[in-house]
């Protein structure tokens, strides 16, 4: 070949390895890349969602989803004491928390509230019903506290319904996904003692019962547990053991109400938020390079007027859908009873968002809790063990962890179709609810497309 002719395919095998090309990916943590084919689950779960809406839509035969009891027994523990072990139990993660190490993944209060309380504890609550009820660390002291200073009046927090919880929603997810330490463990400790005491305080004069409404970590894992095919129904002294179909708590709830949905899409928008501040689209948004990542407060500006985007964005497409029904239909879908369905799509996302976290810090947490001070120990028997990240790369485990990411994210939004159905039946025409399907498919879609994005942070 003449040189002229040696250089010009050459100069065509570069230009044709700098043409884009599409390229089907599944996120993992950074600089972990494995190709899946993830564009047929998209594909699938889009047809799935769609088709399930339209023959619901057209079908008067919608499951009954009632619950039935499977025993009674006495409860164990009263609510009260097992609140205080709740809070002997923060504090004894706020002491390790201020004096342990400052590495996070040797820290057991990092490990445990990002892996057990926000991850783990979640997801039990969705199969088993609220464990949050009896462990949250509030109920017990502020009893104690009006006891003792014999207070037991309110000063009218009642009337601003779940707006405190929204607020407290907000704080936390700007500190999860913007602030610049989030696993530090002083910084948690830190945190969390001043929002501890906040909320005692608050709920020291409204009464313990406002914890429901006001805090927020007890109304999220209230509304998560909603979906539980398993719960407790407490009856005085008395626990019933209840079954039904996943979300058939879900029924049987009032309407939301404004400040509930404003919980309930904040929550839904914090989810998606924190998947798409990590893929290459938006990093390349903000002006990032992906594979050299400036840190957290390169883009705190941008992450935090994201984070605001995404509620307004949520609010909005659900908004919009329910008023394009409305103009098909000539009557509104009530947006009370239809942000009830949602729950369903916020407990699929919160299992398939935080699933890999789960396999992963899980390891360092169970590690900690065996051998808290590093010390050769073996609190809960176990040998000591290596944390292992080897799974990420097998393609065999991930395509595993990818489809249970998948049934995940499908049964949410096919759940969230027939709840939305059960809940509106005979207050609507069956047409007004097509633009509110076509965006459960397209929240649907979104939702793997986040899970399956590269991710450079």
């Amino acid at each position: 070949m003449r040189p002229g002719r040696r250089a010009s395919a050459w100069a065509t095998r570069l230009a044709a390895g700098l043409v884009p090309a599409p390229v089907l990916a599944c996120a993992l943590p950074p600089s972990i890349v494995m190709t899946l084919p993830t564009g047929r689950y998209m594909l699938g779960a889009a047809l799935t969602v769609a088709l399930t809406g339209l023959l619901a839509a057209l079908s008067d035969r919608l499951p009954a989803m009632r619950a039935r009891v499977l025993g009674e027994r006495r409860v164990l523990l009263p609510e009260t004491w097992a609140s205080y072990i709740g809070f002997l139990l923060f504090l004894a993660l706020l002491g390790i928390g201020v004096l342990g190490p400052r590495d996070p993944m040797h820290n057991l209060l990092t490990l445990v509230f990002w892996t057990v309380v926000w991850v783990a504890l979640p997801l039990a609550s969705m199969l088993v019903g609220n464990l949050w009820r009896g462990l949250n660390p509030w109920t017990g002291p502020v009893r104690m506290v009006r006891l003792l200073i014999g207070w037991q009046g309110s000063i009218g927090l009642a009337r601003l319904g779940h707006w405190p919880a929204v607020a407290g929603l907000g704080a936390f997810s700007w500190f999860m996904i913007v602030s610049l330490s989030p696993d530090d463990p002083l910084v948690l400790a830190q945190v969390a003692g001043a929002y501890w005491l906040l909320i005692l305080v608050l709920a020291v004069a409204e009464g313990d019962d406002w914890l429901a409404r006001g805090e927020f970590l007890t109304v999220y894992f209230g509304f998560l547990s909603r979906i539980a095919p398993f719960w407790a129904d407490p009856q005085g002294d008395r626990l019933r053991i209840m079954a039904g179909w996943p979300g058939a708590q879900v029924l049987r709830m009032a309407p939301l109400d404004p400040s509930q949905v404003a919980f309930v899409t904040l929550a839904l928008a914090a989810l998606s938020f924190d998947g798409l501040r990590e893929t290459f689209w938006w990093l390349a948004l903000v002006g990032e390079n992906p594979l050299e990542f400036s840190g957290r407060s390169a883009v705190t500006v941008e992450n935090s007027v994201g984070l605001l985007a995404a509620w307004g964005l949520t609010v909005a497409t659900i908004l919009g859908a329910l008023a394009a029904g409305r103009r098909l239909a000539g009557a509104a879908l009530p947006t009370g009873p239809v942000m009830l369905s949602f729950l369903a799509i916020a407990a699929g996302y919160h299992g398939a968002h935080y699933l890999l976290t789960l396999l992963t810090a899980g390891q360092y947490t169970l590690a900690a809790l065996n051998d808290p001070l590093f010390q050769g120990d073996a609190l809960l028997g176990l040998p000591p063990f290596y944390v292992s990240m080897g799974f990420l790369t097998d393609r065999g485990a991930m395509t595993l962890i990818w489809n249970a990411q998948f049934a995940a994210i499908l049964g949410a939004h096919v759940l969230a179709v027939v709840l939305a159905l059960q809940l509106t039946q005979g207050q609507a025409s069956r047409v007004a609810h097509l633009p509110l399907t076509v965006l459960m498919v397209g929240y649907t879609v979104l939702g793997l497309w986040l899970l399956a994005s590269p991710t450079g942070a």
